[in-house]
């Protein structure tokens, strides 16, 4: 079932995402550098694909956000935040504030939709309530929290069903339904319609659009389809060599810039309305 822009409401509605700014950020590993110098301010809401050949530092920008790993020199703010600064508890709760998707869509396969949900449910619990979660008992608050979240996604009908009964797309969507009762500040997501076809492909994406237009939960992801970040997103970040060398809305996505982003693998601009097309798309 395609998300319906009538059912999707804030799962928290205080919820407000921070803005994130980078100022300079590089990032080496030994003598090769991932990320080069890059500034870029991401205002709460945006819905911004992160598009470059592989080894562009695409990847490493999610790590540096996330605080999975540390910027070499820079400053990433979340707010008033230096992640520089986050250790021990506070650096625990930021990565709490993130919600990951990943390609793969890390749900426990066996678990009904619901179970894998409530999941991200796990944060919120305290005390000898975290024992009681064993048992699948979870208190009230946060079974409405995690129905919210699946009807945002359009597959609160799917709650009780195994998970793996489910499509890859449909599987994905329950993965994006887990971070959103998590109730994250941003969501990063690293490749998350890599390996599914171009129909579902384009039902997550949809997902992801409305959960920032509609929640007002920031959400950058990293994306090889071209053509998914010229439809769906509000702004498109183009990595090449660890710099950052486009900034701007999709409709800017023109051959020159994407000669910029890809060199000699650039593909050619299609019209913002053309049929998403499974050749076109990918992009090493």
């Amino acid at each position: 079932m395609k998300p319906r822009a009538s059912t999707v409401t804030p799962v928290k509605p205080t919820s407000i995402s921070p803005v994130v700014k980078l100022d300079e950020v590089s990032k080496t590993f030994g003598e090769t550098r991932a990320l080069n110098r890059v500034s870029v301010t991401i205002h709460p809401g945006e819905f911004v694909a992160v598009i470059g050949r592989s080894g562009a530092g695409k990847t490493t920008l999610l790590r540096c956000l996330s605080r999975a790993t540390v910027a070499s020199e820079g400053r990433i703010r979340f707010g008033e935040q230096d992640l520089a600064a986050l250790a021990g508890r506070s650096l625990r709760q930021h990565r709490a504030r993130i919600g990951m998707i990943f390609q793969q869509f890390n749900l426990v396969r066996r678990l009904e939709v619901m179970d894998n949900v409530l999941i991200g449910r796990l944060p919120h619990v305290k005390g000898w309530r975290r024992w009681a979660t064993l048992a699948r008992r979870f208190p009230a608050a946060d079974r409405a929290a995690a129905h919210r979240a699946l009807d945002h996604v359009g597959l609160l009908a799917r709650a009780w069903q195994r998970s793996d009964t489910l499509s890859g797309g449909e599987q994905q969507r329950v993965a994006i339904a887990k971070i959103l009762a998590q109730e994250p500040a941003i969501i990063l997501g690293d490749e998350p319609v890599a390996s599914l076809d171009v129909a579902n492909g384009a039902m997550v994406m949809e997902t992801l659009r409305l959960v920032a237009s509609e929640a007002g939960v920031t959400v950058i992801t990293t994306l090889h389809h071209v053509d998914y970040a010229r439809r769906y997103a509000d702004r498109v970040l183009g990595f090449r060599q660890g710099a950052l060398v486009f900034d701007g809305v999709p409709a800017a996505l023109d051959d020159g810039a994407l000669e910029a982003i890809f060199g000699d693998l650039a593909p050619v601009a299609a019209p913002a309305d053309a049929p998403l097309s499974a050749p076109a798309l990918a992009l090493a």
